[in-house]
């Protein structure tokens, strides 16, 4: 049983190489601060994923919590764990992204006088294109990542997921954080202790910049141009 839990980490996993996902798990127990737990949700992986992601968590069982169910979404899987955590506090990390060593640590101390705060990253790219993803309310216009909510960024008291559900609708995460902000206090913080990963083929990010990519290029252009 894992005990004096402060944090709970919460990783949806689907087919992603396992590689990468040892990588974002090593880089949680690996950080500074150790009171936390991390429950893996995997959402129906059919390749090997599955069987090397438990093996892993068998292995790490004094941190790490292993579910599995079919194939719903990433939002089903987050909320499901959600309701299993038994932390204060509740933040994620996708499967082929990373933490740096004090992630957890800066995110308790920034998230003192409010109830949830989303961070800015370091944003790994292959080009500058990378940076901008489809604004939410105007799919033709761009948005740098810098101005976005991450879902995988946010950190916040259990009060607050426990009220309010992850959807499966693009930009769920800034979904997600208005609906909090009119009941709680949000704020972004200007914090890059998190590794975010845009240049990853196999990746939900890269699959829709790939379904999007007329409308980051369009979205680039409008960004120069209005500069």
């Amino acid at each position: 049983m894992i005990e004096n839990i402060t944090v709970s980490v919460i990783m949806s996993v689907y087919n992603t190489d396992f590689q990468l996902v040892k990588r974002a798990l090593d880089s949680v127990l690996n950080q500074n601060f150790q009171q936390f737990e991390i429950i893996i949700v995997d959402d129906g992986s059919d390749n090997d994923t599955r069987n090397l992601v438990l093996k892993f968590a068998i292995k790490h069982e004094s941190k790490i919590t292993y579910l599995r169910h079919n194939n719903r979404s990433q939002a089903s899987s987050i909320n499901r764990g959600i309701k299993l955590s038994s932390g204060q506090y509740i933040t994620f990390i996708d499967a082929d992204d990373e933490y740096k060593p004090n992630h957890l640590q800066q995110c308790l101390e920034e998230i003192q006088n409010v109830d949830l705060i989303s961070t800015k990253t370091e944003t790994i790219v292959d080009c500058d294109e990378d940076y901008f993803v489809p604004d939410k309310n105007d799919p033709r216009k761009g948005i740098h990542v810098d101005e976005c909510v991450l879902f995988a960024t946010l950190f916040g008291r259990k009060e607050v997921f426990s009220s309010y559900s992850f959807e499966g609708d693009y930009a769920a995460d800034a979904n997600f954080y208005e609906k909090v902000a009119k009941k709680y206090m949000a704020k972004k913080v200007d914090l890059r202790t998190y590794i975010y990963y845009r240049n990853i083929p196999s990746s939900i990010t890269s699959m829709m910049k790939n379904k999007h990519s007329t409308n980051l290029k369009e979205a680039k252009f409008y960004v120069q141009s209005e500069n």
